[in-house]
């Protein structure tokens, strides 16, 4: 989170969450009940702890503010109390049942909240379910009209947008409200992969959709066999394999799918589902504005935007950036050699850098 906003908690939030009172104890109940009795939740961004407690038993009450987790101490006499950053979750893999993030990940700049999910999707066990509510608008900053704290970021949302960042994190977003002055989203953690995607990207990786392999590894590309890892370093475009965020963070290689939706293999997806997979990644695409996008398997670019296409640079742009379409890197595929494979991924990060 943004330091700044984090140093206002600390100095201010405790006078600021005392004049502060729990008007959404009715969500947060109904919260509660969506999560298995027994299994631990977390309350993101927890403050004072207004809905620790509504939220049910086990839970760990989670703030990047000591002075926010000194008052959720007193309100929530057994939350389990961690100090930490929504953006980087100090949790295992799948431990976690459920996560209620009221007025919390608003203080994330937009650009980065699809990573902030991605780890949030991490940590959350397959069907756990999330409530998440931000701002309405379209204010980012740190003078937000009327604030009475001072200091703090602010990243407001509009319903469709966050609609979609919630889709390229893996959740199944079942309820979605925006009343003109908050956005409230009701989703469910799936069994997919999510997008490891920021601004600055050299070139967008598209799959086709995950497999159930991949997506129980939390990797893309998983399944041994696959020459996607191997080819990528081969070709230059990141320096360690089955390491997507390093790749990302370090190379600017960003991944996603066309079709969320884990399968055993590619044949069980339908025309439909790649075209609107390739909407959606196309206001990815236009929003974070890679360098290139390389789409790898040719079924899914074959379904939604040209039937005839074949390997190589293609005459479409996807909002405006460049467009590479290469055979698919599976171990099934036995007619692309690595050393093709190789070299397409090499072509495509050579368009990006021209573009």
């Amino acid at each position: 989170m943004e330091r700044a906003t984090v140093q206002a908690y600390e100095e201010r939030g405790p006078a600021w969450a005392a004049r502060r009172q729990p008007v959404r104890r009715a969500h947060a109940r109904a919260f509660a009940k969506r999560v298995p009795p027994g299994t631990l939740r977390i309350d993101l961004g927890c403050g004072a702890g207004r809905y620790t407690l509504d939220i049910g038993l086990p839970v760990v009450a989670f703030d990047a503010a000591r002075a926010m987790l000194d008052m959720c101490r007193q309100s929530a006499p057994g939350a389990l109390l961690v100090q930490g950053d929504l953006e980087d979750l100090p949790f295992g893999n799948q431990t976690l049942g459920g996560g209620w993030a009221n007025m919390s990940y608003l203080h994330i700049p937009r650009e980065r909240l699809p990573m902030a999910l991605a780890d949030l999707h991490r940590v959350l066990t397959v069907g756990a379910p999330i409530d998440v509510q931000v701002l309405a608008g379209d204010y980012a900053g740190h003078h937000l009209p009327d604030d009475d704290v001072g200091g703090r970021y602010f990243a407001a949302w509009r319903a469709e947008p966050l609609l979609d960042v919630f889709t390229g994190a893996g959740f199944d977003v079942t309820a979605l409200q925006d009343d003109g002055e908050v956005v409230r989203l009701r989703a469910t953690r799936l069994r997919t992969l999510p997008d490891i995607v920021g601004p600055g990207m050299r070139l967008l990786v598209v799959g086709l959709n995950p497999s159930l392999y991949a997506a129980d590894a939390g990797v893309g590309f998983a399944r041994p066999g696959n020459r996607f890892w191997p080819a990528a370093v081969a070709a230059g475009i990141t320096d360690r394999p089955l390491d997507p965020i390093r790749a990302l963070r370090l190379h600017g290689l960003g991944m996603t799918d066309l079709v969320k939706r884990a399968t055993t293999g590619s044949a069980e997806l339908t025309p439909g589902e790649y075209r609107v997979g390739m909407a959606r990644v196309e206001r990815l695409v236009h929003w974070l504005q890679p360098k290139a996008v390389c789409f790898v398997g040719l079924s899914g670019w074959r379904a939604a935007i040209d039937r005839n296409a074949q390997p190589g640079p293609q005459p479409w742009r996807i909002a405006t950036r460049p467009a590479y379409v290469m055979p698919s890197t599976s171990g099934a595929n036995a007619h692309a050699h690595v050393e093709a494979l190789v070299s397409h991924l090499a072509a495509a990060a050579a368009l990006a850098d021209r573009s």
